[in-house]
């Protein structure tokens, strides 16, 4: 009798995970609402980014409908180990080149077919220590039983120094975005606000909340951390269908002290709940109070409480995690 139960949970667990703000794009196009996944890879795709998958063959990528296919308990446990697309993109893309574009939703099954090849199969993308090689011999099943586990313990991997013309992570920060108190109003009476943040490269959004100036999102979004990293810039804006989308606001969040601190510290399930750093309130930043730096429950933790610049009203609650990639 406790099979159906069990079932109905585990779905639920894969559908909360494909609900991230990361997961709601193809992990390798970018094209949106994915309803496939790479069980051993840990990410989900769009149907064409599926079929080149597919041809890869399953000792390389196992492929499943997320509404179709029955899933096992092993499955969805691998994938939500992973963590889905912005930490697997963060081991498997970490070496990709500075001017390399990768395809988009109306890319060429060619243009997909190479990229995926390079990234999965050739590995071109990964850190040359983490690379796994089938060989010949029949070490297929040994390949595709490491690609979860090598995504997980890529991160406790030393980083190297910086190759030229790559991007070395040191890390992984994981941003929370909490709510947003008295946004500023954009449309006749009210706003539908989202957050985008943008580090390097890389930028992540949440959802849009419609008609709220006060909207809770408690979304995490995922960023990778350069080695030579500068600060998170913040910024809201209002979403219209048939306009420019219209700003409401924008910060910067300085992961210095928080950064610093944690390598300071080293290793944080060594530690038990203490302070371990902290931001400054100053004129010349958008702390609404100094942010302190934690270790909580074995990791590295901020509160984040920022007053948006540029703009009449609003402020902004952040949950701010650090996940060094370094052992």
């Amino acid at each position: 009798m406790s099979g159906v139960p069990r079932a109905s949970s585990a779905k639920g667990r894969l559908r909360g995970l494909l609900n991230e703000a990361a997961n709601r794009v193809c992990a390798d196009c970018g094209a949106p609402d994915p309803k496939w996944a790479s069980t051993n890879i840990g990410v989900f795709l769009c149907l064409k980014c599926c079929g080149v998958h597919r041809s890869l063959g399953t000792h390389i990528s196992k492929v499943l409908s997320v509404t179709l296919d029955e899933w096992s308990d092993d499955e969805i446990d691998a994938m939500i180990e992973v963590g889905g697309n912005a930490s697997a993109n963060a081991i498997y893309e970490a070496y990709i080149p500075e001017n390399y574009s990768k395809p988009g939703p109306d890319s060429s099954h060619d243009e997909r077919r190479r990229f995926i090849r390079s990234k999965y199969e050739l590995q071109e993308f990964l850190k040359p220590s983490l690379r796994i090689t089938s060989g010949k011999g029949g070490k297929s099943s040994t390949l595709q039983s490491s690609f979860s586990k090598k995504i997980m313990d890529s991160f406790r991997v030393k980083a190297s120094s910086q190759s030229e013309g790559m991007v070395e992570f040191i890390g992984l920060l994981k941003v929370k975005v909490v709510q947003g108190t008295n946004l500023a109003i954009r449309d006749m009476m009210t706003s539908d606000p989202y957050v985008v943040l943008t580090l390097g490269q890389q930028t992540v959004q949440t959802t849009v909340i419609k008609s709220n100036l006060n909207p809770i999102w408690n979304e995490e979004l995922m960023l990778s951390v350069p080695q030579n990293f500068g600060a998170v810039k913040l910024q809201v804006f209002d979403y219209d269908t048939f306009s420019a989308d219209d700003i409401m606001g924008e910060a910067e969040i300085d992961i210095q002290p928080l950064i610093t601190s944690a390598m300071a510290y080293g290793n944080p399930e060594m530690f038990g709940d203490m302070q371990i750093g902290k931001w400054l309130k100053s004129d010349d930043n958008a702390l609404i109070e100094d942010s302190i730096v934690n270790i909580v429950d074995g990791k590295v933790k901020q509160d984040v409480w920022l007053k948006l610049q540029n703009v009449e009203s609003g402020e902004l609650y952040l949950e701010i995690e650090w996940h060094s990639l370094e052992s």
